[in-house]
């Protein structure tokens, strides 16, 4: 093995005018382990099926795992002039392992190098938003259980419609979250299939064998066609809806933060956890982390849109449309990461006033239903009895509760269907969401073990 001080010439498949706007070094960076991993998977591939020798094989592995270390401690030399991130990792490569270094891309693409990449990066990156919103949904399913007998009034149309509790109001967002681990893991599922092999279309002439390199990194199986490996964007396109969708369900609950936090509400003490305070009026606590959650909703339903337009008619297989994908995944990852934890973080801080909520609930107009359902109860038909109630209200305005309504507390428990808001019902919600955050960490720790598993090709202690 030898190291060449010299400055190896950009190979010959990047040198054109166009190369400063070809360039997407600024955007793939993050993408160089998972570069690295693949690599290390084809070069043993390589080496089993004897397109290398046993001991080239070896040299590259090595020669890899130096890289990923100067990349690691900051001392790999990243150049502009080599366009991409696999370029970077492939000539300094040659320059520790010398001329063998230049096998290291026999029987493979960059179209079906890349389409690794970010398949690996996926699975990494759906695992930590999967765990970030289990620690949410824990959060969530903390409160509701202190709250299960905090009435408040529920709302519809933005007016007070009936009784429900605080507990109920948490739960209610934590079914949403629930649901969004459910398509992230099934995203992840469905990325789970390795495009390595597809060369840049057409496959390979050469004995290589693809379902090796998917077993080596953890993938369920390879891929069945090779055009349609190296153009398959659809992962991609899934992770965005899935961020897109959970931002918007945090944009709900911020909203709610910052209606229920406002004078007008008051059911939310403005605590520093809310946001800071204003530059001028020194009276004000602002519920900047609420709304800043509710702004950043627009990004990621922005960059769902971008990758859909940027898919929208090419022609397989591969096309340079395609570098374009990366920015707007990169974006949503991190973006909706800052989102799931500041949230995490929000809830857990929230305080509630009793006081304020108590007063709410106060409101006759609440139980204009539970009036309408005691008719029905006694006999009267269901439209008989909505007419009768709506009509008294409109001639005396909202009547005084009745000695049955005029507790909340009770007037909740009454509410005791199957995912009502009595504390009945909720004790049995808070039960089913505890089995589902058991399913969501088993199936979260299966996935991780997958992610370490391609990442342990980067140790050598581990070979």
């Amino acid at each position: 093995m030898t190291t060449s001080s010299a400055r190896t010439p950009a190979p010959s498949y990047v040198r054109t005018p166009a190369a400063g706007f070809l360039n997407s070094l600024s955007v793939d960076r993050p993408l160089v382990m998972y570069d690295i991993i693949g690599s290390i998977a084809h070069a043993e591939m390589l080496g089993t099926v004897g397109i290398v020798s046993t001991a080239e094989s070896k040299a590259l592995v090595t020669g890899l795992r130096q890289v990923a270390r100067e990349v690691s401690s900051g001392t790999f030399g990243w150049r502009d002039d080599l366009e991409d991130v696999h370029t970077n990792v492939e000539v300094r490569l040659t320059e520790i392992v010398g001329a063998v270094g230049g096998k290291l891309h026999t029987a493979r693409s960059r179209n079906d190098q890349v389409a690794l990449d970010e398949r690996l990066y996926l699975r990494a990156a759906l695992l930590g938003i999967g765990n970030g919103l289990v620690g949410l949904e824990e959060a969530l399913l903390t409160r509701a259980t202190a709250e299960t007998d905090s009435p408040m009034p529920g709302y519809t149309h933005l007016q007070r419609a009936q009784p429900v509790t605080v507990a109920h109001w948490l739960l209610a967002h934590f079914w949403r979250f629930e649901r969004d681990i459910d398509r992230i893991l099934a995203t992840a599922r469905r990325a789970n299939v390795s495009p390595l092999g597809a060369g840049a279309l057409a496959g390979s002439t050469l004995p290589i064998d693809p379902a090796q390199v998917a077993t080596r990194l953890g993938f369920d199986r390879s891929f069945e066609n090779s055009i349609d490996a190296v153009s398959d964007r659809d992962p991609l396109a899934e992770t965005l809806f899935d961020l897109a969708l959970l931002s918007v369900h945090a944009s709900a609950l911020g909203e709610e933060v910052v209606l229920f936090a406002s004078t007008e509400f008051g059911f939310l003490e403005r605590t520093a956890a809310l946001g800071s305070g204003s530059s001028l009026m020194p009276q004000k606590r602002n519920p900047d982390v609420a709304e800043l959650i509710r702004g950043k909703a627009g990004r990621t339903i922005g960059n769902l849109v971008s990758l859909l337009t940027t898919l929208k008619g090419l022609p397989l297989a591969y096309d340079r449309d395609l570098q374009e994908d990366k920015a707007p995944v990169l974006d949503s990852v991190a973006t909706v990461g800052a989102i799931v934890e500041s949230l995490t973080a929000l809830v857990v801080q929230l305080r509630f006033d009793a006081g304020r909520l108590a007063e709410a609930t106060s409101d006759p107009a609440l139980y204009a239903t539970d009036r309408v359902e005691q008719l029905v109860a006694e006999g009267v038909p269901f439209r008989e009895a909505h007419a009768r109630i709506g009509q008294s209200y409109a001639d005396r305005g909202a009547p005084g509760p009745t000695v049955l309504e005029s507790n909340p507390v009770e007037a909740v428990r009454r509410r005791s269907s199957p995912g009502a808001p009595a504390p009945s019902a909720v004790a049995h919600q808070c039960l089913t969401a505890r089995t589902r955050l058991v399913a969501h960490r088993a199936s979260l720790s299966s996935l991780g073990r997958t992610v370490e598993l391609a990442e342990e090709l980067l140790n050598e202690e581990k070979r």
